[in-house]
């Protein structure tokens, strides 16, 4: 049996009804977890996590949460890269792609494991775009 805290129950004014615990975690995983396959396109891994937080953060505060770091920490990605591939007319930034990069996934998987376990976690390297 799992010693972890429940997630609080969220009153929504959309008239849709909460989110159970087991699906405010899932959707929270999802939102971190759908800046992957959008990565390929710069702006494409912000697309997703926004989409999925616009639809869901009504019915759940975890996932309000969730979403809201999610859609800040690839805001914050997005510009790194983008300053990176300025940075490749003097050769840095063919360096700095990959850390960005590495730091991106890293910092990813460890926010939808958090969210998995029923955590609130913030990203340690983000700018707070929305609030």
């Amino acid at each position: 049996m799992e010693n972890r805290p429940p997630i609080p129950p969220y009153s929504s004014s959309s008239g849709q009804p909460p989110l159970s615990d087991s699906d405010s975690r899932t959707w929270a995983v999802i939102t971190h977890l759908s800046a992957i396959p959008g990565s390929f396109v710069v702006i494409g891994s912000v697309i997703a996590p926004l989409i999925i937080w616009q639809i869901q953060k009504e019915r759940s505060e975890f996932v309000n949460f969730h979403g809201k770091e999610a859609v800040n920490f690839n805001i914050t990605m997005a510009l790194a890269a983008a300053v990176c591939f300025v940075l490749f007319l003097i050769l840095v930034g063919i360096f700095l792609i990959w850390i960005v990069g590495a730091v991106w996934l890293i910092f990813t998987v460890i926010a939808a494991i958090k969210a998995s376990n029923g955590e609130y976690y913030r990203y340690p390297i983000s700018f707070r775009f929305i609030r």
